[in-house]
């Protein structure tokens, strides 16, 4: 039959893309053929197989027994397992397991995997329906799906957190642990679970479809067309399908960015299951969309390390520069990107996805470690003068807490690609040790990359039959020699990004070569004059120091027309010093993952001397102005994003939530409201700082209440430009604030006026 993919308009239904399914040129090692052997990376690798082998597997099943009217056998862990997401990181944690058993052989990760999975066979044999679940009073909101009776928001379904996306999860961890280590169970819990996916959505109308779809859900587009892949039963394949909303997903298939303000960790695992869905027969073709979302999103919403989001959304394309702050680059999103860019190489074996791998691989991946505790970061912040904070090991169980136990376990992957029994790619540069059973090669790679170019590969068991071996020429590195055996066999050029090498190969062949390193500067996307600086590959940032609350200047560079290398040079291993072209004074330039728990700086206002004389004391009074303003604030709401709105506890009626210049607002209509909890000092003078979104659509009316009593009027954006965010501040009495050390903060409209729309509201003490 014909699939169908169910729109998020009403009643809108579309036929398929024509089914031209892709065949990958290439394909992935299994990490079992690959061992990590030295580097930060096997560092990563153990302190995480370490932090793996403590967590216990009754803690994460407590959830699922309990909904399954069974008795718990552990208490539940912290973060989000006891909030709304539950069960997630079960998903990531049979993940992480089974890649860690495959990479090491060590039987406790096994074990650990099994436990799950027999718990969750236990769940589920408790339940007459297939369902395994972990989010709380789920039943009775998948009861009011089944019939139609659906409330959904941007993370919100019938009042569970974002279901169809900790779904995939668990999908995706019971995969692993059947085909990393052929855990039968795990595919039969996984087919009865995609069996009562059918059936709850069975009777759903496209009208239905599309509300639901409102909701995150993840990848669950992919889990089922996986369970599809592995089960061979079209039904699988017909539900895929229709997990498909037509707002997000349709501007891609027509060449247009309209990622802005958009949710990025909810798009890209769609993303990736439309790429999944074009490899398999039947599945359509939705290569374009797939290719252009890539390009958009490294090329256009990228900063320099490789991540993407503020606040975890997209920013504004090409305009990076306004949206520097400390919660930028979630690492979710570049966890999926990563996995995104394997497999577009897969398909074709570019060398910009294997750049941008790299980046995004060094710069965030490995840097949203902390290399002494295991524990891993939830945004990476590239504001001047911030630190990485860093998860707890039982009470932050959050979405990338989860996708950290997964990345630090296959640092491997990625490394080599082969293409038949006959070409094999080297795709990065990692100390590794590869065995291809099949052609009886075994390759190690020896170098101290990134901090040096010197990359040795030996054979250490000869090829059965001629293999071309490719060598990856990175996008970053000038020319340079390719060695076979110790002679010269050819010059490395950009103009040629695989060099080739194909001989039936010997135990004791050896390919040498020293990727030339250099300093340069990258602007970010918005302004030339803001540049990061890298080596190679490598971002390096300047260390401030410890994060001891003592107040620092923001560094800037003025090189007065120089270029990097003449003003900065390297004191150490991947250390370097800008002197003379540094403000307040010399700057010590580091990987960012040699700086795991200091301040840092990562881009940089550059000016000429001239220039720099002229505005240093008005770019330090708004660096003290801005400081102050944090310093004073007690709480902050973003308006209209998912974690603010769930941490504030906000409700609406008759409301609106939308988006411009990607930013988010939420707009009472006539009698509705939204309303949210706010900390507050009661020891002093409070106010509301809130930004409005400026329209001309008809006056605007409505109050701000603090616990019932009106502190201000909703009109007072009348005459401010139109399409702009604006600033008011309203006063608190301090007799709403005493005693207290939260409020009830609401925004009305009149019954027969709309309300002005609001983007954030800061909570700040009165400056006395």
């Amino acid at each position: 039959m014909t699939p169908l993919i169910l729109a998020t308009a009403m009643s809108l239904i579309v036929n398929a893309p024509p089914a031209s399914t892709i065949t990958p040129e290439l394909k992935p090692f299994p990490l079992s053929q690959v061992k990590l052997t030295g580097g930060p990376w096997l560092n990563s690798q153990n302190k995480t197989e370490a932090y793996l082998l403590t967590l216990e597997p009754e803690r994460l099943l407590h959830n699922f027994r309990k909904n399954a009217g069974l008795e718990p056998k552990a208490p539940i862990y912290g973060g989000w397992e006891s909030a709304g997401l539950a069960g997630h990181s079960l998903g990531h944690y049979l993940t992480a397991c089974a890649q860690a058993y495959t990479a090491s052989g060590d039987k406790r990760f096994k074990e650990k995997m099994d436990a799950i999975v027999a718990g969750l066979k236990e769940c589920q044999a408790a339940r007459p329906d297939g369902l395994i679940e972990a989010i709380p009073d789920g039943d009775k909101a998948w009861a009011e799906i089944r019939v139609g009776n659906i409330r959904s928001g941007g993370f919100d379904l019938n009042g569970m957190w974002a279901p169809w996306y900790t779904h995939h999860k668990v999908f995706q961890g019971l995969f692993d642990a059947y085909a990393f280590t052929g855990n039968k169970d795990a595919l039969v819990i996984a087919e009865k679970f995609g069996d009562w996916a059918i059936d709850i959505t069975k009777d759903l109308t496209e009208e239905q479809w599309a509300k639901m779809l409102r909701c995150e859900y993840g990848g669950i587009n992919e889990a089922m067309a996986k369970l599809y892949e592995l089960t061979g039963k079209e039904k699988y394949l017909d539900l895929a399908h229709k997990f498909y909303d037509l707002p997000n997903l349709d501007p891609l298939s027509k060449g247009i960015d309209r990622l802005a303000g958009t949710h990025s960790n909810t798009q890209i695992p769609k993303i990736i299951g439309l790429a999944k869905l074009s490899e398999i027969k039947n599945g359509g073709d939705f290569t374009s969309s797939v290719e252009f979302f890539w390009d958009r999103v490294v090329n256009h919403h990228t900063f320099v390390i490789g991540g993407n989001s503020d606040h975890e959304y997209f920013t504004p394309p090409d305009k990076l520069n306004v949206e520097l702050t400390t919660n930028t680059c979630e690492t979710c999103c570049t966890y999926n990107m990563l996995k995104l860019t394997n497999t577009l190489f897969t398909w074709e074996p570019k060398p910009e996805y294997l750049d941008y791998y790299e980046r995004a691989h060094l710069n965030h991946i490995l840097a949203s470690q902390n290399p002494d505790t295991g524990m891993v970061t939830y945004f990476f912040p590239l504001i001047s003068g911030a630190a990485r904070h860093y998860s707890n090991k039982e009470h932050d169980f959050t979405c990338c807490h989860g996708s950290g136990m997964e990345n630090h376990t296959k640092h491997q992957e990625g490394v080599y690609f082969h293409s038949g029994n006959d070409t094999l790619y080297v795709a990065q540069f990692v100390p590794t040790e590869l065995e291809w059973t099949e052609t009886g090669l075994k390759l190690k790679q020896e170098t101290n990359f990134p901090s040096d170019g010197k990359v040795t590969l030996t054979v250490t068991a000869g090829s059965k039959n001629p293999i071309a071996l490719k060598l990856r020429h990175p996008g970053w590195a000038g020319d340079y020699d390719v060695k076979l055996n110790g002679k010269t066999i050819t010059r490395s050029t950009k103009s040629n990004p695989f060099d080739t090498i194909e001989r039936k190969w010997e135990k004791g062949d050896i390919v040498e070569f020293e990727l030339p390193l250099t300093i340069r500067s990258e602007s970010i996307l918005g302004d030339e004059n803001k540049i990061a600086f890298l080596y190679g590959p490598t971002v390096l940032a300047a260390d401030l120091g410890p994060n001891d609350g003592k107040d620092i200047l923001t560094p800037v560079v003025v090189p007065d027309g120089k270029a990097p290398a003449d003003y900065i040079k390297k004191t150490g291993d991947l250390q370097f010093v800008i002197e003379n072209a540094g403000r307040p004074g010399k700057l010590v330039l580091k990987p960012l993952y040699k700086i795991p728990t200091n301040r840092y700086a990562v881009y940089f206002d550059t000016f000429t001397q001239p220039q720099w004389e002229k505005v240093e004391k008005e770019f330090r009074a708004n660096e003290a102005r801005l400081k102050d303003l944090e310093s004073r604030t007690v709480d902050i709401m973003r308006i209209g994003e998912m974690q603010p709105e769930r941490d504030h506890q906000l409700t609406s009626e008759k409301c609106d939530n939308r988006e411009a210049n990607g930013k988010g607002f939420r707009t009472p209509y006539p009698g509705g409201f939204f309303e949210f909890k706010m900390r507050v000092d009661s020891s002093i003078q409070n106010e509301l700082i809130v930004t409005f979104w400026v329209n001309s659509r008809g006056n605007r009316n409505g109050t701000i209440t603090i616990d019932g009593q009106e502190i201000g009027k909703l009109d007072v954006v009348n005459g401010l430009p139109n399409n702009t965010f604006q600033e008011i501040a309203f006063p608190i009495p301090e007799s709403l604030t005493k005693g207290k050390s939260s409020v009830n903060v609401r925004f009305s409209a009149t019954e027969t006026q709309t309300a002005a729309s609001v983007s954030q509201v800061r909570g700040v003490r009165v400056k006395v």
